[in-house]
């Protein structure tokens, strides 16, 4: 799923809690809406304290994919891999930490431990039945999405791409409309059997190579947050947010990579 936390109004609405002043952009050049502060506040948003915060997140998230994977037994030969039910709960567990994150960030701090173990647990029973029809995929899958993530962060840093206000607005409004469309298809499949998501048509690969990249360049719209909530010193809690907002970025497109690999063995 598309991360829906870092945008301009978590910005305001943090900027507004410690009293400083947004200033709507006016322009497509970089946006820096809040003048640098005291660099020796230590109740301020760090770059640093992003990462370890981030990393926090990411150890839980490997714990609980460690019991995800162990929840999907192998199959008998001719049948399906068991999948376990409590995944799909936590997905829904994800979606609701997400929601109430967006509403209440101070509160990120102890639902951004919730997410990571509930997805945890679901990426890694998905990983695991993957795993059983595809030998090596879920291998193949992390060096790509940690290839594609080492990627745009050196095209960020190098500011060889630059999030603009335009770009902003190109990745988001592709986003939501991916969103909508994995919405629908969930909903149709409820009634009939729409296989284009799942099927190694060209069609259905190039779809999936496109989502992918757009998962990508919403990595630099993360990055980008970060750097500009550091820089205007927004409250400390909001590491958290950035950091629940960068793994959700992160999640989905591992498994936009992990689907795209799958229709390409499957040619």
């Amino acid at each position: 799923m598309a991360n829906p936390i870092l945008n301009d109004k978590s910005f305001e609405a943090a900027a507004k809690r410690d009293g400083a002043t947004w200033v709507p952009p006016i322009d497509d050049g970089p946006i820096s809406p809040w003048p640098p502060v005291d660099a020796d506040r230590l109740d301020r948003m760090t770059v640093g304290g992003t990462a370890q915060a981030t990393a926090v997140l990411f150890a839980l998230l490997l714990v609980a994919a460690g019991f995800g994977w162990a929840a999907v037994d192998r199959p008998v030969e001719g049948e399906p891999a068991t999948f376990p039910t409590i995944a799909l709960l936590g997905v829904a567990v994800g979606f609701v930490t997400v929601l109430v994150s967006v509403f209440k960030p101070n509160l990120a701090r102890f639902l951004g431990p919730v997410y990571a173990l509930a997805q945890g647990y679901f990426v890694g029973a998905v990983s695991r039945a993957y795993e059983l029809e595809f030998d090596g995929i879920v291998l193949a899958a992390v060096g790509v999405t940690i290839a594609v993530f080492a990627v745009m962060l050196f095209l960020y840093g190098a500011r060889i791409i630059r999030v603009t206000d335009r770009m902003r607005r190109i990745v988001i409004g592709a986003t939501v409309g991916v969103m909508l469309f994995y919405v629908t298809s969930f909903v149709v499949n409820l009634f009939t059997d729409v296989s284009f998501l799942r099927s190694s048509s060209l069609l259905s690969i190039g779809f999936s190579l496109a989502v992918a990249g757009l998962a990508a360049f919403n990595l630099a719209l993360d990055f980008d947050f970060i750097e500009r909530g550091s820089a205007a010193g927004l409250p400390k809690n909001m590491e958290w947010l950035a950091a629940l907002g960068l793994l959700v970025t992160i999640i989905w497109l591992y498994l936009e990579i992990l689907r795209l690999l799958a229709k390409l063995r499957d040619r």
